[in-house]
């Protein structure tokens, strides 16, 4: 599981507090007395798959309030089950709601997409598995990724430098597939090779070139079918890593899973999120 350091995931979250706090919080400041202590829960409002919950421990930690979580990241919850219980100074925990709400409900939509559709491409193929891209919401890389990865997917590329992927810009700049592929392989002999085709044409001479990686980009899954027997037939299959990416949705994963492919890459499954609906609510005002 993707895990980056506490410390960076500290500094991660307290840029996003910073950004939703300005210079401070005066509502709170102005009607909550300043030694004011609150108990609260964070109470799912939506059934699904929870994630964001370390992150949340990190960031309350972080804020001098004390956290404890009644699920576990990738648990499955129904609506109305209490996710965490909360205690500390009223101000602060006002002040970190919307922050730490903002996390929880956007990864726990992320991991509660991807584990629908996971399930839907295991039931048609177990060993094919589906994936992020780079299509997330700007600063929310880490984030998305682990939530996607906490759903049961895994994840394509995190950054430009992970691997060379040869798509339809790089194939028009350079001349062709071909002469793509062996400049990058002159480039750099560390880096495995993904080549984005778009007809068994294009994936024969992308194979041939020597890709290690091969991306049918919005090829329907009859047709990539088509385009693996031929690789078969010319003995090309053997070692490819075969991906299928665009226009793959809930009405038809099952059909791409079984279209021959290892590999399912769907953007939408952090660009276009539906927020798990949480919300944090608080049981015992007190004072010191």
């Amino acid at each position: 599981m993707l895990s980056m350091p506490r410390e960076l995931v500290k500094e991660k979250l307290l840029a996003f507090l910073k950004e939703d706090v300005g210079q401070a919080d005066i509502t709170s400041q102005l009607v909550v007395p300043q030694d004011a202590l609150a108990r609260a829960d964070i109470v799912a409002k939506d059934s699904g798959v929870v994630a964001g919950l370390e992150e949340a421990q990190i960031l309350l930690e972080a804020m001098g309030l004390t956290g404890r979580s009644l699920v576990a990241d990738g648990a499955a919850v129904k609506a109305g089950v209490i996710l965490m219980h909360i205690e500390g100074n009223a101000r602060d925990l006002l002040t970190v709601e919307r922050t730490l709400l903002n996390i929880i409900s956007r990864m726990s939509g992320i991991a509660t997409k991807t584990r629908i559709l996971q399930d839907a491409a295991s039931d048609a193929n177990p060993s094919v598995k589906v994936v992020s891209t780079r299509k997330v919401a700007p600063g929310c890389l880490y984030f998305d990724k682990r939530a996607v990865m906490i759903g049961g997917g895994d994840s394509h590329r995190f950054h430009l430098d992970d691997l060379i992927l040869i798509k339809d810009n790089h194939k028009a700049l350079a001349g062709s597939i071909r002469e793509a592929v062996q400049i990058a392989k002159i480039g750099s002999f560390t880096k495995k090779i993904e080549v984005e085709v778009t007809s068994a044409d294009e994936a024969i001479e992308a194979a041939e070139a020597g890709a290690d990686i091969l991306m049918f980009d919005n090829m329907s899954p009859s047709s990539i079918k088509a385009a693996v027997r031929q690789l078969e037939s010319r003995g090309l299959r053997k070692g490819l890593v075969l991906e299928a990416s665009g226009g793959i949705d809930e009405t038809n994963i099952s059909e791409f899973a079984r279209s021959g492919v290892d590999i399912l890459s769907l953007g939408s499954l952090t660009h276009s999120v539906k927020a798990f609906d949480v919300s944090l609510e608080v049981r015992s005002p007190s004072r010191r």
